[in-house]
C-alpha cells in the first residue's frame, strides 16, 4: 500500500489494515481547491496536518466544505520536498489513546504544497482570489517575532524592512507582501488566523503585520491606503485563537506498526532544519480549538467538524488561551521538560511518574496557575487541568519526548510564567510566595549548561536563544556556585524574555538562590526540588 492517489485505489487492502480512507474523491477536492482557493495555511508541520487537516477532512466528509487547505511553508522546505510532494500531499493520521488503542485515517484535505516566497506567482494567485476566506498559521512563537531580546530588529527583519514587498524573506514580510497583492487586486476582505501557542496570538500577528506595513510606507514602498486597509478589521481581521493537541515527533513504534500492516515508505525524516516529520502523524485524542468568530469574507462551518472546535468572542478565546498557556498545560510542560532531561527522562510521560516532578507539576498548575485564571465557561479550567495531569501527560503510548517539549522554550517563558507572575504582583503586590515558577525558571537556566545531573552532556533542543544564553552563562561551572557572580541579573531583569523584571516582581533573588543550589555539584537536583517545594 502506497500513500498516494493511485495507492488509495486498492481500498480493500487499506480497509483490511484497519485504516480509514476518505469518503470523497481526493483529486476532485484538490482540483476544486486550486480553482477556488478558500483556505491557505502557513507552517505545515505535524500539529497542522493531524488537527487542522483533520478538521477540514471531517468538514469535507460531512459535505460542509467542497475545497481543502493549500499548504504553504516559509521555513523548512524539506517538508514540502520529502513529505508532501512524494505522497500527493496525503497524510496518515494515527491517534494514540491512553489504553494503547489506535485510530488510523488517511487525510486528503491537504491539497497542495507551495514554498514561500519562491512560489510567488502561485501565492499571488491564491491571495488575489476573491474566494479566499482565511489564512491560518502554526509557525511557532518565533515566527511572529520581529525583535530580539535587545529590542532591535533581527537582521533578516531589518533586511525585509529595507527591501520592501518585492523580495520578502521572513514569514511576517511574506504575509504582508501577499496582503499588499490582495489590496492591489481589489482590497478584498480576509481573515488572518494564528493558531499558535502564543498569548493573544491574533494581536501579536496583527502588530507584526501592521508594523511591517507602516515601515514599508515610511520607506516609500506602499501607499497609506494599504496601511489603512491592513488596520481595518472589518476588511482584514486577526481572530484570536486557542489551540491544544499534544502532537509529538513521529514515533518509530508507529512507523513499525504501519510498515507491518503493509504501508510502504513510512520512514521518519529529520530535515536540515531539524524538523522531525514523516508521511504519518501521531497525536493524542483530545483536541481543543477555540476561535474568535471574526471572518469578514465568510468562513467554513468549523464548529460542525465534531473535532473540538468552539466559535466564540474575543474575551472567551482569551480566557481559554490564558487557561491553557499560562496555567494548565504549557507552563507544566515548560517547568518539567528541562528537569526531566537533567534527571534522565527521555519520555515526558515517565517524568510525570517521578515524585518530585509530579509535585512540581501540581504546584505550577493547581497551586499557582488556577488561582489567578478566570473561567472561560466553555471549558472548565479545573477539569482541563485534571485531564492534563491525570490522562494526557502520563499517556505512555503518546511517546512525547522531553527534548521536543524543550524546543524553543525561551520563546514562551514570558507567556507561560511571566503572565502568572504579573497576576500575583497585581493581586498581592509581589510574587515572592511562588515556588513552582521560580523553580521552573531556574531549571531552564541550569538546563542551558547542557550537562545532566549525573554529569552526562546532552544537546540543547533547537531554540533561537541558545547561543545567546550559552554565552551569557559562559564561565559558570558545576561545583562552583561562586562562578555565577552577577551573570543572572541581566537575564532575570530582562522583560523581553519574561514579560516582567523578575527582581521587581520579588522572585529574582529566589531564582538565583535555586540556581546556585543546582550547580553545587552533580546529583543535587532532586534535593533542590524537595527543598524548595517543601
Amino acid at each position: 500500500m502506497r500513500l498516494t492517489y493511485d495507492g488509495l485505489k486498492d481500498s480493500a487492502s487499506w480497509e483490511n489494515a484497519g485504516i480509514d480512507l476518505p469518503t470523497y474523491d481526493p483529486q476532485k477536492i484538490a482540483e476544486n481547491t486550486r480553482k477556488n482557493p478558500r483556505w491557505i495555511h502557513f507552517g505545515i508541520g505535524n500539529i497542522f496536518r493531524i488537527f487542522v487537516g483533520g478538521i477540514a477532512d471531517n468538514l469535507i466528509r460531512c459535505g460542509k466544505m467542497d475545497t481543502g487547505i493549500i499548504c504553504a511553508e516559509s521555513f523548512d522546505y524539506d517538508v514540502v520536498d520529502k513529505i508532501y510532494h512524494p505522497f500527493d500531499n496525503l497524510a496518515l493520521a494515527v491517534t494514540l489513546h491512553e489504553d494503547g488503542k489506535t485510530d488510523k485515517r488517511v487525510l486528503a484535505s491537504l491539497t497542495e504544497a507551495v514554498k514561500a516566497p519562491q512560489d510567488r506567482a502561485r501565492l499571488t494567485e491564491i491571495f488575489t482570489a476573491k474566494t479566499l476566506q482565511l489564512v491560518s498559521f502554526t509557525i511557532t512563537e518565533k515566527g511572529y517575532a520581529l525583535h530580539g531580546s535587545d529590542g532591535k530588529y533581527f537582521p533578516f527583519v531589518e533586511a525585509d524592512m529595507t527591501n520592501g514587498p518585492a523580495n520578502p524573506k521572513g514569514a511576517m514580510a511574506i504575509i504582508t507582501a501577499m496582503l499588499y497583492e490582495r489590496f492591489k487586486a481589489g482590497a478584498f476582505p480576509l481573515a488572518l488566523v494564528s493558531m499558535d501557542n502564543v498569548s493573544q496570538n491574533g494581536r501579536r500577528l496583527r502588530e507584526s503585520v501592521i508594523e511591517t506595513a507602516k515601515k514599508w510606507h515610511d520607506n516609500g514602498f506602499v501607499p497609506s491606503e494599504f496601511v489603512a486597509y491592513a488596520e481595518d478589521e472589518k476588511r482584514v481581521s486577526f481572530p484570536w485563537t486557542m489551540i491544544d493537541k499534544i502532537t509529538p515527533r513521529p514515533s518509530e513504534d508507529v512507523a513499525k506498526m504501519l510498515t507491518g500492516l503493509g504501508v510502504d515508505d513510512m520512514n521518519i525524516v529529520v530535515t536540515s532544519k531539524r524538523t522531525y516529520i514523516a508521511p504519518f502523524v501521531n497525536a493524542e485524542a483530545p483536541g481543543y480549538l477555540v476561535i474568535e468568530d471574526s471572518f469578514p469574507n465568510g468562513r467554513p462551518e468549523l464548529e460542525a467538524s465534531n473535532f473540538g472546535v468552539y466559535m466564540a468572542d474575543r474575551k472567551t478565546v482569551n480566557l481559554s488561551e490564558r487557561m491553557k498557556v499560562t496555567a494548565c498545560l504549557n507552563p507544566i510542560h515548560s517547568a518539567l521538560c528541562t528537569y526531566a532531561i537533567m534527571l534522565g527522562y527521555t519520555l515526558f510521560a515517565d517524568a510525570m511518574h517521578d515524585a518530585e516532578l509530579s509535585k512540581l507539576a501540581h504546584t505550577v498548575g493547581y497551586a499557582e496557575g488556577l488561582p489567578v485564571v478566570e473561567d472561560p465557561k466553555i471549558i472548565s479550567p479545573s477539569k482541563f487541568l485534571d485531564e492534563c495531569i491525570n490522562v494526557r501527560f502520563p499517556n505512555p503510548y503518546l511517546g512525547d519526548t522531553s527534548a521536543r517539549i524543550a524546543t524553543d522554550i525561551s520563546q514562551g517563558l514570558g507567556i507561560r510564567f511571566g503572565e502568572t507572575v504579573k497576576e500575583y504582583v497585581s493581586r498581592d503586590g509581589t510574587a515572592k510566595n511562588l515556588k513552582g515558577i521560580p523553580l521552573a525558571i531556574a531549571g531552564w537556566l541550569r538546563y542551558i549548561l547542557a550537562v545532566d545531573d549525573s554529569g552526562k552532556k546532552y544537546e540543547l533542543s533547537p531554540d533561537p536563544m541558545n547561543d545567546e544564553m550559552t554565552q551569557a552563562l559562559s564561565g559558570v561551572e558545576i561545583g562552583k556556585p561562586e562562578s555565577v557572580g552577577e551573570k543572572l541579573k541581566p537575564i532575570l531583569s530582562n522583560a523581553h524574555i519574561f514579560g516582567v523584571n523578575l527582581y521587581e516582581a520579588g522572585i529574582g533573588e529566589k531564582i538565583e538562590s535555586i540556581f546556585r543550589d543546582e550547580i553545587c555539584g552533580f546529583g543535587v537536583i532532586r534535593d533542590v526540588l524537595k527543598k524548595y517545594l517543601a
